[in-house]
């Protein structure tokens, strides 16, 4: 499984990369602060909902510690998505985050 730190994703943002992040927690725990521009799809719907997914995109999964967003990157690859886990979940980001008001 491809990982990616939460330090790097911060750095190619920051760089002004496009990365396509996909947030798979709850919407609750989404509601207290998110990646700025990430998607949110709870864990539980992501395999329903992968049709609004590209299989020429890369994803960098997120959730709060990094356990469910390995289970969503193992569920993408199994239907030949490329995706990887952000290690450390939102409990290791340290970047800008925006309250669910702002980012819907």
């Amino acid at each position: 499984m491809k990982e990616i730190t939460a330090k790097e994703v911060e750095q190619r943002l920051k760089g002004g990369h496009r990365l396509h992040i996909i947030d798979v927690r709850e919407i609750e725990e989404v509601a207290a602060g998110a990646i700025p521009g990430a998607l949110n799809i709870p864990l539980g719907l992501l395999e329903f909902r992968m049709n609004e997914l590209s299989k020429d995109r890369e994803y960098v999964i997120v959730c709060r510690s990094g356990g469910r967003s390995a289970k969503a990157v193992q569920l993408l690859e199994r239907y030949g998505y490329k995706a990887a886990n952000m290690t450390g979940g939102m409990l290791a980001w340290e970047g800008p985050v925006k309250q669910w008001e702002e980012s819907r």
